[in-house]
């Protein structure tokens, strides 16, 4: 009877209308299947409970005698986001929603000691000291960052992605697209989080891109013509700049593109490497997928504000082929530690390997080693392809091909669309009004058993770096003050 309940608990999670529905059936999921009472014991082999409740004990008693000296110095000693293996995959197949609540208190009594130090007396810890606390402490925590991924028109099944992150103030504050994850990302980085929930609709996505896709015929440069395609970018970015967009929303934004030539390697357009540069072409390039659509030269403003070409010399083409999801390069210029990938590439299910939670057993490690030894000898057979041959258009051809198997496809995170033919049609098809609705719907669902693993893998650097703003936003209008004085006085 129960086995019969929990199935039926799990098609109700499956086709939830709400989020609220999909809770309300997880957490009875969780009652019957006996997940409660794993949560409620502290002990488990997948992390180190013992670190953890100690950590927890020295916190609460820092707090009870008002020593905020005492909570930097715990924090300092060891805060990071998989402290203990509490971050573990492992640990995430044993309830539906929520973990431990030993983790849970964990986090809930860290963020409640960075709110504590933020308040402090500052006779007891000074103005400056908190800032530098806070700065070293979120720069070394690390954040996390979104990706989305190339897919074509399955890409659009980021759009109820970003959609329920947004409406949870779960989303990073970086956020990376690819070919069609860069419409995505581009209209997160040029809207506040209002005027997102208007324009990320079926609706509006239909109007603007109900035919992207229009024959052109293999006489002409490319199979489709990007008229609508570019008529529709510049109604949503116009000449909006990187560095125009991250002034009004405070959001990194980063759009991948792959130069159209050898000895190149792809490029992340954001405000802080390429500023000036302008967003509408960046996406333009960022969809042109070699064949399908032709290379892009992008564009920039200068200090005039003219519009001139960006690096003159070079076309770019889809951002997905050398750089669908970036990670280790958002990872150097924002200090990213922890990533959330939505991923609709068709390719990425010949190269995913096999995440470490599926590798159990001795099976299950043999296949995920196989993977990746069958991949690093397709690597080495390409490289000595590409060596061998002089030609230069298939040499770029091979070249191309080796960084598509190259590329890591999955992030901490991952948020996939059903694997159906239905979703497989929607790639190179122009998106209908329900086609577009059934995507976003879909990618909303897929989004909901995430998101309390989200909150709890995100919830500290977001305080940190609250925080951190705030302090600095204080020591800019202190600047300020002097600065004017000694214009006075001058």
């Amino acid at each position: 009877m129960s086995n019969k309940r929990l199935s039926e608990l799990e098609n109700v999670m499956k086709t939830a209308e709400c989020y609220a529905e999909y809770k309300e059936a997880a957490e009875a999921h969780d009652e019957l299947s006996g997940a409660l009472e794993w949560k409620a014991k502290d002990a488990c082999k997948d992390y180190d409970y013992r670190a953890i409740r100690e950590r927890v004990k020295r916190i609460k008693k820092a707090k009870s005698i008002n020593d905020a000296a005492g909570l930097m110095y715990i924090l300092h000693e060891g805060l990071h986001g998989n402290l203990g293996n509490i971050a573990a995959s492992s640990i995430n197949r044993h309830a539906k929603i929520g973990t431990k609540h030993l983790i849970e208190e964990f986090i809930k009594q860290v963020c409640e000691a960075l709110d504590f130090i933020y308040k402090a007396d500052e006779n007891e810890i000074d103005f400056y000291e908190k800032l530098s606390f806070f700065d070293e402490t979120a720069h070394a925590f690390g954040r996390s960052c979104m990706m989305l991924s190339g897919g074509a028109g399955l890409g659009f099944f980021h759009g109820g992605v970003v959609k329920s992150l947004v409406k949870h103030d779960l989303l990073p504050d970086v956020i990376s697209g690819a070919s069609a994850g860069s419409i995505i990302a581009a209209l997160v980085g040029t809207r506040t989080s209002e005027e997102l929930e208007n324009i990320l609709t079926p609706e509006v996505i239909y109007a603007k891109f109900r035919e992207w896709r229009i024959w052109t015929g293999f006489s002409k440069d490319s199979l489709l013509d990007s008229t609508n395609l570019e008529n529709a970018l510049i109604e949503l970015f116009d000449l909006t700049t990187f560095e125009e967009a991250y002034k009004k929303t405070g959001k990194h934004m980063i759009i991948t593109v792959s130069p159209a030539d050898l000895h190149q390697f792809s490029r992340l357009l954001n405000a802080k490497t390429s500023p000036n540069a302008i967003i509408s072409q960046a996406v333009r390039a960022s969809c042109a997928i070699p064949i399908v659509f032709s290379a892009v030269q992008l564009k920039a403003k200068n200090r005039a504000g003219d519009i001139v070409p960006y690096i003159p010399s070079r076309r770019f083409a889809d951002g997905s082929i050398m750089a669908d999801l970036p990670y280790k390069r958002l990872a150097r210029l924002y200090g990213v530690n922890h990533s959330i990938v939505s991923q609709t590439n068709p390719i990425s299910t010949l190269f995913q390997s096999r995440d470490k939670l599926d590798a159990t057993g001795l099976m299950g490690l043999t296949l995920r080693y196989a993977g990746k030894m069958a991949k690093i000898n397709s690597l080495y057979a390409f490289d000595v392809l590409e060596s061998a041959i002089s030609h230069r258009a298939t040499k770029l051809g091979i070249h191309k091909v080796r960084s598509i198997i190259d590329q890591q496809y999955m992030g901490d995170i991952n948020i996939l669309p059903d694997p159906t033919l239905a979703n497989l049609m929607h790639i190179m098809s122009n998106p209908s009004k329900q086609s577009l609705a059934e995507l976003f719907k879909q990618g909303e669902r897929a989004t909901w058993p995430q998101l309390d693993l989200i909150k709890r893998n995100t919830i500290i650097s977001k305080t940190l770096r609250k925080y951190l703003k705030l302090l600095k936003e204080r020591e800019a209008r202190i600047l300020g003050k002097h600065n004017g004085l000694k214009v006075v006085n001058g």
